[in-house]
């Protein structure tokens, strides 16, 4: 590591070493003045809450806003609203247009959405 470090520092090697070896030591009284002052900053401890009874938890709440919490809030029932609304309306939808796409008649439909004919499929043994 050492190695490494000297030839990241080049030709400022000297030097840098020379501050690492004269590193200043902090004295005892600015210590001791520091964690005054940190202790002075530092908020009174507030006593301990009682701990709540399981019937103030049900009465705040009920079984709807506990689904809710577990699903992720109202972020996440958006979206599965807008999945649930999605889907009935795909299954609602006439999908005429999807019929004229897939129609067995049309040979090059069906090659244009799936490019393997029945011989590659027979070669790969499917």
């Amino acid at each position: 590591m050492t190695d490494k470090r000297k030839a990241e520092e080049g030709a400022l090697a000297p030097w840098f070493e020379a501050g690492r070896a004269e590193a200043p030591a902090a004295s005892e009284d600015w210590l001791a003045r520091m964690e005054r002052m940190a202790l002075d900053e530092m908020p009174a401890p507030r006593p301990a809450a009682a701990p709540e009874t399981p019937a103030a938890q049900v009465r705040r709440g009920g079984w709807l806003r506990e689904t809710l919490g577990a699903l992720g809030g109202w972020p996440a029932m958006a979206g599965l609203v807008a999945a649930c609304a999605t889907g009935i309306w795909f299954g609602a939808a006439d999908p005429s247009g999807l019929t004229d796409l897939l129609d067995a008649a049309s040979g090059d439909t069906i090659t244009a959405l799936e490019p393997a004919s029945g011989f590659d499929y027979a070669m790969l043994g499917l």
